[in-house]
Parts: structure tokens; C-alpha cells; sequence
């Protein structure tokens, strides 16, 4: 399984939801990285992704965008193959 990171912050409500959601997929580790920590962090994310929002979900080298784009992802068969790629 690839690695999964996700850019997040302590009471994001949506990082959560992602987290569970991931789990429930299979997935048994995630690097979290936390922007309210670490502004540095933020600043990285928004120039690889263009996004100021959390989370900001990478399954390997795919960005796979926010919550809702990860549960659509899903919902169009794109998630599995993505988490089943070595």
C-alpha cells in the first residue's frame, strides 16, 4: 500500500472524517501533518497544492485533494486502485 499523508490541523472536523474514512478503507498508517503547528508546513502545502484548506490528502505521489474529493474518488471507483498500487 502506498503512503498516504494528510495535511491537517488539531479540530478540523473534515481531517477527522478523512482519517475514519481512510481507516475503514484498509489504511493503517497515516503521516499527518499538522499546519496550525508548523506554518512552515502550511506555506508548503498551499505551493504543492494550490489549496489553503486541510485536509489536503496525498496517496502516494497523488494529490487527491480535500474530504469531499476523497470521498468522490470513491465513489467513482478511483480510490481502490489507488490504495492497491505498490
Amino acid at each position: 500500500m502506498p503512503a498516504v499523508k494528510m495535511y491537517t490541523t488539531a479540530v478540523c472536523p473534515y481531517c477527522m472524517r478523512a482519517k475514519q474514512f481512510l481507516k475503514s478503507k484498509g489504511v493503517e498508517q497515516i503521516e499527518e501533518v499538522r499546519v496550525d503547528a508548523d506554518p512552515q508546513a502550511r506555506e508548503q502545502m498551499m505551493a504543492v497544492t494550490g489549496r489553503r484548506t486541510v485536509p489536503q490528502i496525498f496517496i502516494g505521489s497523488t494529490h487527491v485533494g480535500g474530504h469531499d474529493d476523497l470521498i468522490a474518488l470513491d465513489a467513482q471507483g478511483g480510490l481502490a486502485p489507488l490504495l492497491q498500487a505498490a
